[in-house]
């Protein structure tokens, strides 16, 4: 990567989730790559899903963040590879864990055939009781194990609502995928 990259790296560094303002785009992981195009530098961003609304709101914080350093570019959305939370960074889990957001606990469970989970094995651990073989969750509150999902559905797709039976406190949970 040459220095210019770089440079536009680290200016895409400031760059935060809209919807979870404590991290950023590149510490998540949605943040792919910088690179040279065809017509000039394009920024790649892969969504936590590919249905995410937020998409579209990433896409003008990472064009606004060129053109506030007089930088003109294209937002790429990828994909392949389906973002997994495996590439959200420690201090991001961190910094989500201080927010009041538990991180994922549990990597993806890819397969043993190609490293990568199969469309069956991500739909077995939707269905209706694999949360049962899920980890405990720790609330990010008083640190307690005895918590319970209250909703698969918490306030993005992306996570699920918890409660702690110790605290009493709702949070959210970063589903792992």
């Amino acid at each position: 990567m040459d220095s210019s990259l770089d440079e536009v790296w680290a200016l895409l560094d400031a760059v935060v989730d809209p919807e979870i303002p404590v991290v950023t785009l590149r510490e998540l992981g949605i943040l792919r790559d910088v690179r040279r195009g065809p017509q000039g530098l394009e920024v790649v961003i892969t969504p936590t899903y590919s249905g995410c609304p937020a998409m579209e709101q990433m896409a003008d914080d990472v064009r606004s963040a060129l053109h506030q350093h007089g930088l003109q570019g294209t937002v790429v959305t990828q994909l392949a590879p389906a973002w997994t939370t495996d590439w959200i960074s420690q201090a991001a889990r961190e910094k989500l864990r201080a927010y009041g957001i538990t991180p994922p606990q549990a990597a993806c469970a890819p397969s043993a055939r190609s490293g990568h989970e199969t469309a069956q094995e991500r739909m077995l651990r939707f269905m209706p009781g694999a949360a049962a073989s899920q980890p405990a969750v720790t609330c990010p509150r008083c640190g307690s194990l005895n918590t319970f999902e209250s909703s698969r559905f918490g306030s993005t797709a992306c996570k699920a609502l918890y409660k702690c039976a110790s605290c009493q406190e709702p949070f959210d949970y970063f589903k792992p995928y």
